[in-house]
């Protein structure tokens, strides 16, 4: 048996600094402290292709991938070498760089549902600007965004709907309504309920499962005869469910679309797509409407950013990353399903999502979604060498790492069904991890409070 990981003293160290110079002691709420167990990595010091070093040393197969950002895997040496030389000759003009029209005219033969592009850096600057184009296509104010999609934005028209609403007028709130997925009467109930009042819908095209009785296409023809844009955040789907998109797999053009995470395979790179009608508001030519600050940024269009991002669309259309995608996630699938089994713990501990972007379900003795049980879980595939907040593979996970990967899981589902029987709190060291979007942390008080209940 491989000697378990238990050294985490250098990341405790930084720990400590990190959250007095750093609100939260990250810069990416999901990569936060609260979301991990506290025997974890708090830092990674390197990384290449699926494995990933920790500033104690300890080496860990990792799954997520930089929140899905990097799909071929870490320091990719194509990519890697195409950055390098494009930033050995400088990253950021006074004017255009020639590399910004043959990025766009790459990623417009990758996403062939859409007629011109404008990049930016992350995905909340690609969904706010496509959310600001809509308002000035239509004259309306009003959004919505599917409810049972995550996350869009960390801009005030998104935020301003979920819990960590703090710092948002009451008036930008009310701005945001959600509808749900694959329901379509949800839509015209937000039709009905606001008529002429919404600028458009916003979701991803799948979290998973195929969308079903057509409703994509349906969605869009509700907005359309409500005099509506439809837009799709495709900052997952984009480069894991087919090259060129969801929107290319389920034969849907939306109005507008948006991409980033593993556009550039962990550089800083997203993009605003769509047809011409729209994104030419943002132009120099159009006089026939008020211009449209459509996308502005000072790094938006870095060059080697976007060498970047055209070697790794190269390799997307060359090789054959989506298969390998599908194929790999697939076999953990399958194996990881055989341990479930083999523990008997299948009511308690699922697989869920799309081969190509895998994530699990932790539930408790009642059957419901419980944060200890994950940690937990964290904590236990930690300890044998896997970092897997999720089950997201890159073109770099091997077959010997889904391999290692099944053993860790089979190791920590010995423990977890364990702490089915005894109790999770006999087998989770310090605290369970919570959820992104609350409305507020709990005082230390409370959390001592609660260790000692859990203890008693």
């Amino acid at each position: 048996m491989t000697q378990l990981i238990n050294n985490f003293e250098e990341s405790s160290r930084l720990r400590t600094l990190a959250h007095h110079v750093i609100p939260g002691g990250a810069h990416t709420y999901a990569k936060g402290d609260d979301q991990y167990p506290q025997l974890s990595p708090g830092f990674i010091a390197k990384g290449f292709g699926s494995h990933v070093w920790d500033v104690d040393g300890n080496e860990y197969i990792e799954y997520g991938m930089g929140n899905r950002a990097v799909g071929l895997g870490h320091a990719f040496a194509s990519v890697l070498e195409a950055a390098t030389h494009q930033l050995q000759l400088g990253c950021n003009f006074t004017r255009p760089a020639d590399i910004e029209v043959h990025c766009a005219e790459t990623f417009l033969e990758t996403i062939s549902s859409a007629e011109m592009v404008k990049f930016c850096k992350d995905g909340s600057d690609a969904t706010s600007g496509a959310v600001r184009l809509a308002r000035a296509v239509t004259g309306r104010d009003m959004i919505a965004r599917c409810g049972d999609h995550p996350f869009f934005s960390t801009d005030d028209w998104f935020i301003g709907n979920t819990e960590m609403n703090a710092g948002i007028p009451d008036a930008v709130q009310k701005l945001t309504v959600t509808f749900k997925y694959d329901d379509l009467d949800s839509i015209r109930a937000l039709f009905n309920r606001y008529p002429g009042k919404i600028a458009a819908l916003i979701l991803e095209p799948s979290r998973g499962d195929d969308p079903k009785n057509n409703f994509l296409h349906a969605a869009r023809d509700l907005c359309h005869s409500n005099g509506a844009l439809f837009i799709l955040d495709e900052m997952i789907t984009g480069f894991r469910w087919h090259k060129g998109g969801a929107q290319q797999l389920y034969r849907i053009e939306p109005d507008l679309s948006c991409f980033g995470k593993a556009l550039g395979n962990g550089f800083s790179v997203s993009a605003l797509a769509g047809k011409r009608e729209y994104m030419k508001l943002g132009g120099l030519e159009q006089t026939g409407s008020p211009r449209v600050f459509l996308l502005s940024t000072t790094h938006g269009a870095e060059t080697h950013a976007l060498a970047a991002a055209i070697a790794t669309m190269r390799i997307y259309q060359d090789e054959p990353v989506i298969e390998h995608l599908y194929d790999q996630g697939e076999a953990l699938r399958t194996g990881i399903n055989q341990v479930i089994a083999r523990h008997g713990v299948g009511e308690y501990f699922r697989v869920t999502g799309r081969s190509c972007c895998l994530a699990y379900a932790t539930l408790d003795q009642a059957k419901t979604p419980s944060q200890a049980f994950r940690t937990l879980f964290l904590q236990e595939t930690i300890k044998r060498g896997v970092l897997m907040p999720s089950l997201v593979v890159s073109y770099t996970h091997s077959d010997d790492d889904v391999q290692r990967t099944i053993d860790a899981v089979d190791g920590a589902l010995g423990i977890y069904k364990q702490a089915l029987e005894n109790g999770v709190e006999n087998y989770l060291v310090g605290k369970p991890s919570q959820v992104v979007f609350r409305r507020f942390n709990r005082p230390p008080v409370a959390e001592r409070a609660l260790e000692l209940a859990g203890n008693g």
